[in-house]
């Protein structure tokens, strides 16, 4: 019975956005070409990035549980394109609700969202434009935080918790951070790309999951293909110019610093993360060099376009040296956050948030300004606790719904055959 009332609620969900959705009509505002053929560029090149994940996480993982690893990155493309238009969007960037949410009805179903500029987001570019550009964020957020559970989860519920966390969690953090009048925005906050919004949200949401969940009962003894990890590592260094340059929302000079900035700290991180392991008498692994040069790219991207080259070497350094000290305290600690998302992803964006607050440009602690810094702090406390503590709660509701961990017996057997019914050789 449950089977049938979820696929007749998507089907009236679909109905209905159909028949509600609003015509575009013809352009009467002067849109900037160039600027419209980035963004088009960044949206598939961060859209990119969600696969790109997918091969990331697959290959880190046992054979038993590959597909279904990926799979759990992948599904976010339809869940959570679907749930932006509908209200997710509206939520996020709606006209704002006391600083901290969106109105769900100013954007329902991209009423409103059409092929004319919005001023109050990007006066060059057509708003429908901006809203896809942001719902590919949307989509990498949730599929980010997969990586801390895998394994163990069971498909439906994990697709009940991202739908969940995409409006609980997501949406009010980007409302806060990136919208005229959020919380965060007013106070003066920098968050050039998603440090705040999508690197902490997740870390510390998959934080949350890994201690919900608990240990798995077979820890991984060998990754089941690292050529995996190499080409989604590609596909993420890739997709990031997009992330990052892409979010100066325009062919600009900021798009340009991004674009350098991103590209020399995931060096530097990556090179900081190899000769690091070899001064402690580790190999130089390829896996190694991977997660170094993701953990450079997470902390760069709240300050791309805010500093210098210099600057994001050092950011890059620094990143890379702390997030190896984190995975190794949390390899102590018995916490089994299983691909390292709170160490990389929770822990790179807090590097790179206070780090915004020490080298911004012309507000950062370095010349002389202690405000920016100040608040970078307070919000990220206040990051930390309600995603963790949302994330958490969220996680126990989805338990009481719907089950959250599989069975013992499904676990050994591995995901991809339980949960799927697929497998690879």
């Amino acid at each position: 019975m449950s089977k049938k009332v979820n696929f007749i609620f998507l089907a009236i969900l679909v109905t209905v956005s159909a028949l509600s959705a609003t015509s575009y009509p013809e352009l009467t505002s002067e849109i900037d070409k160039g600027d419209t053929a980035w963004m088009l560029v960044s949206c598939a090149f961060v859209l990119l990035m969600t696969p790109g994940l997918s091969f990331f996480y697959g290959g880190m993982m046992n054979k038993k549980n590959v597909i279904s690893t990926m799979l759990q990155s992948f599904v976010a493309l339809g869940v959570i394109s679907v749930l932006w238009v509908v209200i997710g969007f509206s939520l996020a960037f709606g006209d704002s609700l006391g600083g901290i949410i969106g109105n769900p009805f100013t954007y329902l179903n991209f009423k409103n969202v059409g092929i004319e500029p919005n001023p109050n987001f990007s006066s060059t570019i057509p708003f429908l434009l901006y809203a896809l550009f942001q719902l590919k964020f949307a989509i990498i957020t949730p599929a980010l935080i997969t990586g801390s559970f895998a394994g163990r989860i069971r498909f439906r519920s994990y697709i009940l918790f991202m739908v969940l966390f995409s409006l609980f969690i997501y949406s009010p953090l980007a409302h806060m951070t990136w919208h005229p009048d959020g919380l965060f925005r007013k106070w003066g906050v920098l968050d050039f790309a998603g440090g705040t919004v999508v690197h902490m949200s997740a870390g510390f949401a998959a934080l949350a999951g890994a201690l919900f969940l608990g240990k798995r009962k077979i820890a991984i003894e060998n990754h089941a293909n690292v050529p995996f990890v190499i080409l989604g590592t590609g596909l993420l260094w890739f997709g990031w110019f997009g992330f990052n340059a892409g979010s100066a929302l325009g062919a600009n000079g900021d798009a340009v610093i991004a674009f350098a900035n991103t590209n020399i700290a995931s060096a530097t991180a990556m090179i900081t993360w190899l000769f690091y392991e070899r001064m402690l008498g580790r190999k130089m692994s390829a896996v190694g060099a991977c997660i170094g040069a993701i953990v450079g790219l997470v902390a760069i991207t709240p300050a791309a376009g805010f500093v210098n080259i210099g600057q994001s070497m050092l950011i890059g350094f620094i990143a890379s040296i702390v997030s190896n000290r984190m995975i190794h305290l949390k390899n102590k600690s018995g916490i089994d956050d299983t691909l390292d998302v709170f160490p990389s992803h929770g822990i790179g964006g807090v590097v790179g948030m206070i780090l915004t607050g020490v080298f911004a440009s012309e507000v950062g602690l370095i010349y002389g300004e202690t405000t920016t810094f100040f608040y970078h702090i307070i919000a990220l406390v206040i990051t930390a606790i309600f995603t963790f503590g949302g994330s958490y709660l969220l996680f126990k509701l989805v338990d009481i719904l719907l089950k959250l961990r599989v069975r013992e017996d499904q676990e050994e057997r591995g995901l991809d055959l339980s949960q799927h019914g697929e497998q690879i050789e």
